[in-house]
């Protein structure tokens, strides 16, 4: 069955993938990214396919600055597993369809969000992982302060303003130029196909944000949202003069697999994904304070994928 399956098949897309930092699941996540993709490419090569299509990640620059082209790579060291494999992945998939004949297109996103139009989201890893950091923080504290006499939160410098704002005095490392690529899922969708459609002959995509996002405006966006001050972004030569509190270790112990991509001053060439996507109109929606403040509060809704799958959650979606 399998068999006459594959000889039926014209195209393969390939999305699968594990997108876990941790070293410590390095062997989970080469087990899908590498194992996961030889197993694949076995498929294509015995299918009747004439097109893979291959979903990889703008990340295989690995650790790099400047700009990264639309072409094969050869970092010389990665920020995380993920990186590694999904790199190790597109030499696979380039050797196994030279060989082959096979026609391939590869597909490198950056960091993807949830639906720009409804907020909607499967996963809540990337920009929602640090601001649900700041969130679990401000809660923990603002519950000691209100139920336990406030003496950790006091501790730690936390304390509720006059307006009922929750301060959290933290400072965040961010580069001094750069920013956080961001791209909705929506606009994901609506890229793949439309370069799915017009390069035919296959090539390396990014499919990125021509407009970066500042961390300082997601820090503003995120006090803004769930009333919250004193949390601020800082440049490594300032953090340097004042050591850190016992907040910053707190934060930073928490979002390190993230600090990366906080201070990203990778940039992502776009010159032959930009024209394919500019003919068919598909354009990045721009992440601002609606679009965050949309993607967040269904977050907070489905207890950031607790309750995602829940009957009230999917007939409000």
């Amino acid at each position: 069955m399998l068999r006459e399956v594959l000889q039926e098949t014209d195209e393969i897309i390939h999305c699968a993938s594990n997108t876990a930092f941790s070293a410590r699941k390095k062997a989970e996540v080469e087990a899908v990214n590498v194992d996961g993709m030889s197993h694949v490419l076995d498929c294509a090569r015995a299918s009747g396919a004439y097109f893979f299509h291959h979903v990889s990640t703008a990340f295989v620059a690995g650790k790099t600055s400047g700009t990264c082209f639309e072409a094969p790579g050869t970092p010389r060291e990665f920020c995380n597993v993920y990186e590694e494999t999904k790199w190790r992945g597109e030499r696979m998939a380039m050797a196994a369809c030279q060989a082959a004949g096979l026609r391939l297109t590869i597909y490198r996103p950056s960091i993807v969000y949830g639906d720009s139009r409804t907020g909607r989201s499967l996963l809540f890893n990337a920009v929602y992982y640090p601001v649900r950091t700041a969130l679990f923080m401000r809660d923990l504290y603002e519950a000691d302060i209100r139920e336990r006499g406030g003496k950790k939160a006091g501790e730690m410098g936390v304390r509720i303003e006059a307006d009922g704002a929750i301060r959290l005095p933290f400072r965040i490392e961010v580069a001094s130029q750069g920013g956080i690529n961001l791209i909705p899922v929506d606009y994901f969708t609506d890229a793949f196909l439309a370069l799915m459609e017009g390069a035919p002959e296959g090539g390396i995509f990014h499919i990125v944000n021509g407009r970066t996002t500042r961390i300082e405006d997601i820090i503003d966006y995120s006090c803004r949202l769930f009333r919250m001050t004193g949390i601020r972004a800082c440049t490594p030569d300032a953090l340097r003069q004042v050591p850190k509190n016992a907040l910053e270790v707190l934060y930073d112990r928490y979002v390190e697999a993230y600090s990366p991509y906080m201070r990203d001053t990778r940039v992502f060439d776009t010159a032959v994904s930009e024209a394919l996507l500019e003919r068919r109109g598909v354009v990045c929606p721009e992440f601002d304070y609606e679009v965050f403040a949309r993607c967040m509060m269904f977050a907070v809704e489905v207890g950031w994928g607790l309750r995602l799958f829940t009957t009230d959650s999917m007939v409000r979606t």
